[in-house]
């Protein structure tokens, strides 16, 4: 069974990729050359870290057997390795979109992950 891994992403900004047939990152992937992605075990603190307050994004779940060597893990904060696609991001690598919604306590409501 391949790992699955997650991008948060505001809803417009994937709307627009969906329309162009492939995602080439947010702003700050842009800037770093890399779409930046998380594990199961990471995506809440990203979601706290760089996404707190924020409304209408996305959680979408990538098959990481589909992204093939363009994925790299590479250490990050606090040593951790993270998933980063040096590549625009084919949607036919995409498992599912769920909405993640923020709770009345202002963090996000995440779905049940694979890989917990």
């Amino acid at each position: 069974m391949s790992q699955i891994v997650y991008k948060i992403a505001p809803e417009a900004l994937w709307l627009e990729a969906e329309k162009n047939g492939r995602f080439t990152g947010a702003p700050i992937d842009v800037a770093d050359g890399f779409i930046h992605f998380s594990t199961a075990a990471q995506v809440r603190e990203t979601a706290a870290k760089h996404f707190a307050g924020q409304a209408d994004l996305l959680l979408i779940a990538i098959d990481e057997a589909k992204l093939g060597d363009t994925l790299k893990y590479e250490v990050s904060r606090g040593g951790a390795l993270f998933p980063h696609l040096y590549a625009p991001l084919d949607l036919d690598a995409i498992l599912w979109i769920k909405p993640l919604p923020l709770g009345a306590d202002g963090s996000h409501r995440f779905p049940e992950l694979e890989g917990e």
